[in-house]
């Protein structure tokens, strides 16, 4: 059970960091009507994509270490 919830928090991560990646692009990119957010404040983006890549740094050693 451990190791499923350390795949699942890592998806769950992944897929926020390509959210909030895809917000900040689109919205510098001057597509504000297609982003997935409506371009949210720059540091918000910002602070979404280092914390998800810490979450998933943190579920890969964790699952690492299962093994």
């Amino acid at each position: 059970m451990p190791k499923a919830l350390c795949l699942i928090s890592l998806v769950a991560s992944i897929l926020i960091v390509v959210l909030f990646l895809a917000d900040a692009a689109m919205g510098m990119a001057g597509m504000v009507d297609v982003a997935p957010l409506g371009y949210a404040k720059p540091m918000m983006n910002i602070v979404f994509v280092l914390l998800g890549a810490a979450m998933i740094y943190l579920s890969w050693a964790t699952y690492r270490e299962q093994r």
